[in-house]
């Protein structure tokens, strides 16, 4: 089993205006304003009128077996959510990276809860080493090591095993707060066996949608191959403006490559529906240069072979973006993705943590890929954990681009 991605959240597609579902049969008050709430707004806004029964049920036999008593807010919201069965729904609260992930991609539809946490002006920030990491068997594991940050400049690897940061258990938020422009010892264990290993990461403010198209910009790279020069790419999220930063970098860093390997395996959807058209669309490069010589890159096309990678990371609207390149012929390398094709949107509890919820049914072609996932035409299995740099679909997507690029010559 692929668990590169393992047990991450169901990231969002599109941000889509509130809309009221009907609200159906009442749930009785359980006592906590918070739980309280979230059943409100599932009753609301679920995308799926239909599924409100069930919901209704669910949430009326929790309260019911609380027997008066006052029901906590994460169990009790966790059960809520799973009674629903789909993607695009969690509780983030202050704790976690994704909270403010999401308080960033969701940030018009949250405006007053970001003003109050984030003053004066509601600009997203925390501070952090540019990872993320989850809790895999008992153990935490850097999932992702985003290009550009301190962490990948620290060589911490995707895989690692974090044991502790400045000698006290490990929090995604917590181990870096207030250390901005300090140093933070992180004792990893890079493979299941060796002896761990401390390694000073220097902390910075991180603005959650800027440090995406960050590392989207700086994992451009070209890496030579059998006298070949591949280009490669990770689209860390859809949200954002990854089309400008992909007009960008195909017309500058990659301008000269002979094909190219486009990493999917992501955090976040929340991009346009025609992402593959970069890819596989016929429309006219153009750019414009003001008088001041700043070009820019309005409209960027890559023609040349394309391979691209996948899996349980893939989420929501890039994985619309790997049904269209797969559709249109580009290989897909990987594992399958996650299945999860809703449109959502976030909603601020009285605690102030977030509700996530899906509001709008998606259709491709037609089909409902929430629930289907996209398949790898290369099928190749990563167990991230302890990896220590290994990366056999990265291995296995360069073997194909160059059978591609053979191909293409003969």
């Amino acid at each position: 089993m692929t668990i590169r991605h393992a047990g991450r959240v169901a990231a969002l597609l599109l941000i889509v205006p509130l809309w009221m579902a009907p609200a159906g049969a009442e749930v009785p008050k359980s006592g906590n304003n918070v739980v309280d709430a979230a059943v409100a707004l599932i009753d609301k806004n679920l995308y799926s009128p239909a599924a409100l029964p069930a919901f209704h049920d669910a949430a009326t036999a929790l309260i019911d077996d609380a027997k008066g008593a006052r029901i906590a807010t994460s169990a009790g919201i966790d059960a809520l959510i799973a009674s629903l069965h789909v993607s695009h729904s969690g509780r983030y609260t202050p704790d976690q990276v994704d909270y403010y992930d999401l308080s960033d991609v969701f940030r018009f539809n949250i405006r007053d809860l970001a003003r109050k946490l984030y003053p004066p002006r509601g600009e997203v920030v925390y501070e952090g080493i540019g990872i993320a990491s989850k809790v895999i068997d008992g153990h935490r594991f850097v999932t992702d090591v985003f290009d550009g940050m301190p962490a990948i400049k620290a060589r911490i690897k995707a895989g690692d095993e974090i044991l502790s940061a400045d000698g006290k258990p490990f929090e995604e938020i917590g181990s870096f707060n207030h250390k901005t422009g300090q140093t933070v010892a992180l004792e990893v264990r890079h493979t299941a066996d060796a002896a761990p290993v401390t390694i000073p990461v220097s902390v910075e403010k991180t603005s959650p949608l800027a440090t995406y198209m960050e590392a989207v910009r700086e994992s451009a790279r070209v890496i030579d191959q059998n006298g070949r020069k591949i280009g490669y790419v990770h689209l860390w999220t859809g949200a954002g403006d990854l089309t400008g930063v992909l007009n960008e970098v195909l017309a500058t860093k990659l301008k000269d490559v002979d094909g190219m390997v486009v990493d999917m395996r992501s955090r976040w959807g929340g991009g346009p529906a025609d992402g593959a058209e970069t890819f596989v669309g016929g429309s006219a490069d153009m750019t414009i240069t003001e008088n001041d010589g700043k070009t820019q890159y309005v409209n960027t096309r890559f023609h040349k072979p394309v391979v691209a990678i996948i899996d349980e990371g893939t989420r929501s609207s890039m994985e619309i973006m790997a049904y269209g390149l797969k559709k249109n012929g580009i290989a897909l390398v990987g594992a399958p993705t996650a299945g999860d094709v809703l449109a959502a949107r976030a909603f601020a509890l009285p605690d102030d943590s977030l509700l996530e919820l899906p509001v709008a049914d998606v259709m491709v072609d037609g089909q409902r890929l929430e629930g289907s996932p996209v398949t790898p035409t290369v099928p190749v299995a990563f167990d991230v954990r302890y990896a220590n740099g290994a990366d056999p679909q990265m291995d296995a997507a360069l073997v194909e681009l160059g059978k591609k690029l053979a191909a293409a010559v003969n």
